[in-house]
C-alpha cells in the first residue's frame, strides 16, 4: 500500500449524549471508533509519512446504518472493511453524567458488529495491509466464542507478517458471563499484542493487581513489549522491554465528561509512538489529548 495503515476493529454505536439543558443529542461513537477518529486527526494523511486509518466492523443496511457509515467516512476513516448485514442494525447507548463521571445504558443485542469476525477471509484481507491493528476488550466481548478465536488467530497471523497489534483490555464485566470469562479472554488476547494499554482501576478490580507496576509486569509477562498503564488523573506507568517507568499526568482544566478519556489517550499515544516520538513524549501526547477531551461533552470533540 502507498500509505501505512492503522486499522481499528470493533463496534460503532449510536450515542445519545446529554446536553447541559437536559436534552439528548444523537451522535456516533464506540471505543475503537473513538480511537480511530482521534488518530485520523493526529496522523498525517498524505506525503511520505502518510497514514490510512481504517475501520473493520459490521453495520446494517437501514437508514441509521447508512448515516453512521457517512459519518465515519466524513471523518476521513476508510470503511472498505465494514460489512453490511441486511438482517441486523447498529447498537445504541445512552450516557448519564454525575459530576463528570459517566454511566451507560446499552441496546446492542442485535448489533451487526457482533458478526464482524464471522468471515475469516475478510479478516485476513483487512489485516494484510495493516501496519498497526487496534482492538479492545469490548471488541472481544461482543463476539461469539468461535468468532473471538477467529479474530485472535487472524491477529496472530498479521503479527507474524509484521503488523503491530495494540490492545486496550477495556474491561466491561456487564458484557461477559462472569469476571473469570472476561479475564481469561483478555489474557488470551494480550498474548497476541505488542502494545497493551490497560486502565489500572479496572485491572485492580478484576485481576487483583496491587499497583500499576503489577499490571505492567503482568501484561509484559504475557508477551507485550510495551505496556502503558493509565490511572485516571494519576501517574502513568510504562513497561518497555522490561523496564518500568512512571510519567506525570496532565491535569485537565476542568472535567465535564470523562467519556472517551482512555480512547483519546490511546490515540494520542499511538499516533506519537508511530511518529517515532520517545516513550515520554508519546505518553505526554496521550495524556494531553485526554485532558482536553474530558473538558467537553461527548466522546468525539474537537480538542484542539
Amino acid at each position: 500500500m502507498a500509505r501505512d495503515s492503522f486499522l481499528a476493529i470493533g463496534e460503532c454505536m449510536v450515542e445519545m449524549a446529554p446536553e447541559a439543558d437536559g436534552r439528548y443529542v444523537m451522535g456516533f461513537a464506540g471505543d475503537t471508533l473513538n480511537t480511530a477518529w482521534y488518530a485520523r486527526r493526529l496522523l498525517p494523511a498524505t506525503g511520505p509519512g502518510g497514514w490510512r486509518v481504517g475501520y473493520l466492523s459490521a453495520v446494517g443496511t437501514d437508514a441509521i446504518s447508512n448515516r453512521m457509515l457517512r459519518f465515519i467516512e466524513d471523518a476521513g476513516i476508510d470503511t472498505a472493511h465494514v460489512a453490511r448485514r441486511a438482517d441486523r442494525s447498529v447498537g445504541l447507548y445512552l450516557i448519564e453524567l454525575d459530576r463528570g463521571e459517566r454511566s451507560f445504558a446499552y441496546w446492542r443485542a442485535n448489533s451487526a458488529a457482533r458478526m464482524l469476525a464471522e468471515d475469516g477471509a475478510a479478516l485476513a484481507a483487512a489485516l494484510a495491509g495493516a501496519r498497526l491493528a487496534y482492538v479492545s476488550g469490548i471488541t472481544l466481548a461482543i463476539l461469539a466464542e468461535a468468532d473471538r478465536a477467529r479474530l485472535l488467530a487472524a491477529l496472530a497471523e498479521a503479527r507474524r507478517a509484521g503488523c503491530t497489534v495494540a490492545f486496550d483490555p477495556n474491561l466491561r464485566p456487564r458484557l461477559w458471563p462472569d469476571s473469570a470469562a472476561m479475564c481469561a479472554a483478555v489474557s488470551a488476547a494480550a498474548a497476541h499484542a505488542d502494545i497493551v494499554l490497560p486502565s489500572f482501576e479496572d485491572e485492580a478490580a478484576h485481576f487483583g493487581d496491587p499497583d500499576p507496576e503489577a499490571t505492567a509486569r503482568r501484561y509484559g509477562a504475557a508477551g507485550a513489549r510495551l505496556v502503558v498503564v493509565k490511572d485516571g488523573p494519576g501517574t502513568i506507568t510504562t513497561q518497555a522491554d522490561g523496564t518500568l517507568a512512571r510519567h506525570p499526568a496532565v491535569a485537565a482544566a476542568s472535567v465535564v465528561d470523562t467519556t472517551a478519556a482512555g480512547d483519546s489517550f490511546n490515540a494520542g499515544f499511538l499516533a506519537a509512538h508511530l511518529g517515532a516520538a520517545s516513550l515520554a513524549e508519546a505518553v505526554a501526547a496521550g495524556a494531553g489529548l485526554a485532558a482536553r477531551v474530558i473538558g467537553q461533552r461527548g466522546a468525539l470533540v474537537e480538542a484542539g
